[in-house]
C-alpha cells in the first residue's frame, strides 16, 4: 500500500483554490502560539505546527465557508482554532502512547519531555477557545466545543476498549467518531455556519466531514499494517506494538479459528510480544481478508462522504471536496 501520486491532485487544487484565505490562516497560527513568558509554548508548538503537514482541517473550514458563499474573516479563525485543537491532541496522544515518531520526525515528548507536551497542549486548546471567542459566533463556538469534549471523550474510550479483544466494529466506529471524525465534521459544518446556510446544508457538511473523518482514520489504521514509515510519518506495526485494536483486526478475531484468537488475546489482550509477532499478525490479516474488508469500509465511507455534497451548493469547490474523499483512500489503492 502507498501513496498514488496521481490522486494527490485533489488536495493540491483545494490549496491553490483557497490559497489566500490559507497564508491567512498560517499568519494567524503564527501569531497566536507566540507566548511572551515563555518560550517553550512556541517551540514544542512550531516543531508540529511547522512539520509540514497538510492543514488539512483548517482546509475544510476554509473551503466549507467559500463552498457556502462566505466573505468575510470569521472562518480564518475557525481555521486557525481546528488547527491549535488538532495540534493540542497530537501533543496529548503522543504522550499517551508514548510514541517516538511523529511526522516522521521525533515527537516533542521526545525532544522535551512529557510535562511540556501536556501544558503546551493546554495551552493551544486554550488559544483555540479565544479563537473562537473573538468570531462572536456562539454557534460555533458550541460545534467546537463539543467536538473537543467528543475528542477526549473517544480517546477516553479507546484506553479501555482498544486492548479488549471482544471489542465490536460499532465500538470503534464510535472510538473513530470521537478521536478523529468530530473535528472532521467540526470544521466543516463551522465552516457552514459561520457563512449562515440554511439547516440542510449545514447538515451535509457535518455528514461529508463525518464520513471523510472516518474513512481517513480506517486509512490510518490500514498503513500502519501495510505502509511505510515515509507515508504515515511514523513506524510501521506501531498500532499492534501499541495493542490496539484497529479495524483490521477486529475484523480479523471476528473470523479467528481458536488459535488465531489465542495469538490475538496474547498478543493484543495481554501485552505479550515476541519476536515474528508482528509478521504472524500480518499473515492472519491477509489470510482472513481482514485488511480488504477494512479497505471496502474505507472507500464506502468516503463513497457518503461525497454523496453527502449533492445537498450543498453547485460551486467548483464541491467537486474538490468530492475528490477529495477518493484521494483520502487513494493512500491505500
Amino acid at each position: 500500500m502507498g501513496m498514488n501520486e496521481n490522486l494527490s491532485k485533489p488536495l493540491d487544487r483545494l490549496s491553490s483554490e483557497i490559497s489566500d484565505d490559507m497564508a491567512a490562516v498560517n499568519a494567524l497560527i503564527r501569531e497566536r502560539m507566540a507566548s511572551r513568558h515563555a518560550p517553550r509554548i512556541p517551540e514544542v508548538t512550531a516543531h508540529l505546527v511547522e512539520a509540514g503537514g497538510k492543514r488539512l482541517r483548517p482546509m475544510l473550514v476554509l473551503a466549507a465557508a467559500r463552498l457556502c458563499g462566505y466573505h468575510g474573516e470569521a472562518h480564518l479563525l475557525l481555521a486557525a482554532a481546528v488547527e491549535f485543537i488538532h495540534t493540542a491532541t497530537l501533543l496529548h496522544d503522543d504522550v499517551v502512547d508514548e510514541s517516538q515518531q511523529r511526522r516522521g520526525r521525533p515527537t516533542a515528548n521526545l525532544l522535551w519531555d512529557n510535562k511540556s507536551s501536556v501544558l503546551v497542549g493546554d495551552y493551544l486548546f486554550a488559544r483555540s477557545f479565544q479563537l473562537m471567542a473573538d468570531t462572536g459566533n456562539m454557534e460555533v463556538m458550541r460545534i467546537l466545543a463539543n467536538a473537543s469534549a467528543t475528542i477526549a471523550e473517544g480517546e477516553v474510550l479507546q484506553l479501555t476498549a482498544a486492548q479488549d479483544v471482544t471489542t465490536t466494529e460499532d465500538i470503534y466506529i464510535q472510538i473513530v467518531r470521537g478521536k478523529t471524525a468530530a473535528l472532521f465534521s467540526a470544521a466543516t459544518e463551522a465552516g457552514a455556519v459561520v457563512a449562515n446556510v440554511d439547516a440542510t446544508v449545514q447538515q451535509a457538511l457535518f455528514d461529508y466531514g463525518d464520513a471523510l473523518g472516518i474513512a481517513f482514520q480506517i486509512v490510518d489504521d490500514l498503513l500502519d499494517y501495510g505502509g511505510s514509515a515515509e507515508v504515515i510519518g511514523k513506524n510501521v506495526g506501531d498500532d499492534f506494538r501499541e495493542r490496539k485494536l484497529t479495524l483490521p483486526v477486529i475484523k480479523a478475531i471476528a473470523a479467528a479459528d481458536a488459535d488465531e484468537l489465542a495469538f490475538w488475546t496474547r498478543t493484543i489482550g495481554k501485552g505479550q510480544q515476541d519476536d515474528g509477532d508482528l509478521e504472524t499478525a500480518l499473515d492472519i490479516l491477509h489470510r482472513r481478508g481482514a485488511l480488504d474488508a477494512a479497505r471496502a469500509d474505507a472507500i464506502a465511507w468516503a463513497e457518503r462522504a461525497k454523496t453527502a455534497l449533492q445537498a450543498t451548493p453547485d460551486h467548483p469547490l464541491r467537486a474538490i471536496l468530492s475528490d477529495l474523499s477518493d484521494f483520502v483512500v487513494s493512500r491505500i489503492s
